[in-house]
């Protein structure tokens, strides 16, 4: 009989122990997640400041058409007089053409595939799609012809989409190479392709309308992933 009120008096002691070590364990699990929550908070409101800043500075047509004064008043021409009255507005809906590519995302063009191709898995090759870009380094056009190939992976693209991307990253300030590599990483990442292929083939006008001047220089870059980087046979089809 006496043992029985000290086993219950071990047994409340051993239940009282856990639900302060489980208090104790949930408390601090609060805690933490209070912290996180309010770091969250933190992050949060920092990224909405920074959008607001961007949004706020974002340049307006009106003051980049004034800019556009600045330059022609700078080489030494008047923008007020008649024939250069609309040039401003002329140039920047013109760049809107020429950088377009900066509004626009590739991988939403290669979203929609196609899978009833009858087992297709040789390579799809597409050439001489026009590229009209312009050099970061002068803002020159860089015009020429790009060549894409990609060895599909059970499913296809559509064969515009392809052009498209190339338009896209070309509609951008660019260099050659960097723009190369640009065009194949996307259509090998968005696809999951066994291999692409690229190779670009251009006229710099910033090397042909000035500094060196030599018109007939014409630029080549190549690019390969996956199987066409690993097998050389596919390179010489």
């Amino acid at each position: 009989d006496k043992k029985l009120p000290s086993s219950i008096s071990v047994t409340l002691s051993l239940f009282l122990n856990i639900y302060f070590q489980l208090f104790n364990i949930i408390n601090s699990i609060i805690n933490i997640l209070k912290n996180l929550i309010n770091r969250y908070k933190v992050s949060m409101k920092i990224v909405k400041d920074i959008q607001k800043q961007q949004s706020s500075s974002k340049i307006s047509d009106k003051e980049a058409e004034e800019a556009i004064k600045t330059i022609l008043e700078w080489m030494g021409e008047d923008p007020n007089r008649e024939g250069l009255l609309e040039t401003p507005k002329r140039v920047v809906k013109a760049f809107k053409e020429y950088f377009k590519g900066y509004s626009e995302d590739p991988n939403l063009v290669l979203e929609k595939t196609f899978g009833d191709v009858e087992g297709y898995s040789d390579m799809v090759v597409q050439k001489n799609i026009s590229i009209q870009s312009h050099c970061e380094h002068h803002m020159a056009p860089i015009i020429g012809k790009a060549h894409v190939a990609y060895i599909p992976n059970q499913r296809v693209v559509g064969l515009s989409k392809i052009a498209r991307v190339v338009e896209i990253f070309s509609k951008r300030l660019q260099t050659q190479e960097r723009l190369t590599v640009q065009i194949a990483k996307t259509l090998m990442e968005s696809l999951d392709a066994k291999g692409v292929a690229v190779t670009i083939d251009s006229t710099h006008h910033c090397m042909t309308m000035r500094g060196i001047k030599k018109e007939q220089a014409t630029t080549v870059t190549n690019f390969y992933l996956g199987q066409f980087k690993d097998d050389l046979s596919y390179q010489n089809r």
